[in-house]
């Protein structure tokens, strides 16, 4: 797989959401993004906007406070680029363009803001960056306003008037109401919408979806691409519903302000589902400012994996030699072809040639404790483009690479999050890195004077004419009999 070559910068998002206001610092290496700084303020600029039609007085100062600090810190980082978005709030409210102008006066920050349609197509955007394979519908919840749209799409999608600010409308929480509100509204929305994969994006799903993972004792607890079935989502709605707020606030990020809205988010989701036809539920941790980001790439750079380019930044920094990567994905394709297919060929050729960028990652750890530091990274690194399942899958990987046994750090998220054949693909790819990287000493050149085959019943290893000497030794014919072994192959004579 062809690596494009793009310069790094560093770029500052501002969001002014009706709920929060928040300042992230991306660093982009190509098509990788890292986040490297990310602060937020709930003020709640929308409060109150459908009663008074204004901002939240307290809200503004709050967000004017928070607004003063951001611009003194990218006046200390100096960024490449400064882009500042306002949404439903500031859209709607009859201040809106007054605290616009308030801000550029007192900070010098110009505010961008979405219409609704924006909102909507960003925050298509946002998902699609962080999982290019994703479809279905997106629906993007923030404090004043709903926006949905449909992947695979030019159109520019719809804004609901179905935020927790707005369903609230000053008034005491009474979930009758409040759903017979939001299924009015949506009875609006076109049957063109119907789907049966909802993409959720926003705070206050993202914090139902770490709910449902205490719930539930998931083993990830990673809401990027967390996934759950309608009649998950339903149970886990009735339960929130049913809570007081110091219930909720009792969950491990939750706060005060944040607990409020959640019952909203919970009747708007069961309200989506009877709807738009919903079957499954994947949570979104990427929205409108990284769907800003990337309307702001090139058209070349967009059409890059997430996966293999965080992959290929992140290995890169290690790596002995930039062409390992692609040698050693080349070189391992015999093994690769005789293993059980788990993800689907084309997913399995591009997890493959992932771990392949990741091959060096451990080459400045610990020796002592090299499997496990580079298992426990790889589960959790922050690179987007990747499922749960996929995950474990690369953690197994590398795990294997660099020497670990059968049985993983944490054996009990693997069996939940991977299938038996996963493992076994995982482990069988791992020792075979292994294999070519300590008979090659990681040299793409040495490691193009040897090749590895797979028969029904034999794997074999050789080197060209004058190199068995020194690639087919003791140390590499023991790696060749631990992958033999794991692919339950008898291992032919050197």
């Amino acid at each position: 797989m062809p690596e494009i070559e793009f310069p790094s910068q560093q770029i500052a998002v501002i969001d002014i959401g009706s709920n929060s206001v928040r300042l992230v610092l991306y660093r982009l290496e190509g098509r990788a993004i890292w986040t490297m700084f990310n602060e937020k303020v709930l003020a709640g600029l929308g409060r109150d906007i459908s009663v008074t039609g204004k901002l939240y007085e307290p809200g503004v100062e709050m967000a004017m406070t928070a607004l003063k600090r951001f611009a003194a810190v990218i006046e200390g980082v100096q960024p490449d680029k400064i882009l500042t978005a306002a949404t439903a709030a500031v859209r709607e409210a009859s201040d809106g363009p007054a605290f616009c102008q308030r801000v550029q006066n007192e900070t010098g920050l110009n505010i961008r803001v979405l219409s609704g349609e924006e909102e909507a197509k960003y925050a298509a955007f946002g998902v699609m960056s962080g999982a290019p394979h994703s479809s279905g519908v997106v629906g993007d919840l923030g404090g004043a306003s709903l926006e949905l749209n449909r992947l695979g799409t030019t159109g520019q999608g719809i804004t609901l008037p179905l935020g927790p600010f707005v369903l609230s409308g000053g008034k005491d929480f009474d979930a009758k109401r409040i759903q017979s509100r939001i299924t009015k509204v949506l009875a609006g929305v076109p049957d063109d919408y119907r789907s049966s994969i909802f993409n959720a994006v926003g705070g206050a799903w993202r914090t139902l979806a770490q709910i449902q993972m205490e719930r539930t004792n998931h083993p990830l607890r990673i809401v990027h691409q967390y996934c759950i079935s309608a009649d998950e989502a339903r149970d886990l709605a009735d339960w929130v519903i049913s809570q007081n707020r110091p219930a909720l606030e009792k969950h491990p990020g939750v706060s005060k302000r944040r607990a409020e809205t959640l019952p909203y988010a919970a009747l708007n989701l069961i309200g989506l589902i009877d709807r738009l036809g919903i079957e499954t539920i994947r949570f979104s941790a990427w929205g409108v400012r990284e769907g800003i980001l990337h309307g702001q790439m090139e058209p070349k750079m967009r059409a890059v994996d997430p996966l293999l380019a965080g992959c290929s930044a992140w290995g890169g920094r290690q790596g002995v030699d930039p062409a390992l990567p692609r040698a050693l994905d080349g070189w391992l394709q015999p093994v690769a072809s005789a293993l059980p297919e788990v993800f689907g060929e084309e997913r399995d050729a591009l997890l493959t040639a992932s771990v392949c960028r990741l091959a060096d990652i451990g080459a400045r750890l610990h020796p002592d404790h090299r499997p496990e530091l580079v298992f426990d990274q790889t589960l959790w690194a922050p690179i987007a483009g990747q499922t749960h399942a996929e995950r474990a899958f690369m953690a197994a990987t590398l795990y294997a690479r660099y020497g670990g046994t059968a049985k993983t750090p944490r054996p009990e998220t693997v069996d939940r999050l991977l299938s038996p054949d996963g493992q076994k693909r995982a482990r069988a790819l791992g020792l075979a890195m292994r294999l070519a990287c300590d008979l090659s000493g990681r040299s793409p050149q040495l490691l193009s004077n040897a090749a590895v085959s797979v028969s029904k019943t034999h794997l074999r290893v050789t080197a060209v004419k004058g190199y068995a000497a020194m690639l087919l030794g003791s140390q590499t014919k023991r790696r060749a009999k631990a992958l033999s072994d794991a692919m339950e192959l008898e291992l032919a004579d050197f």
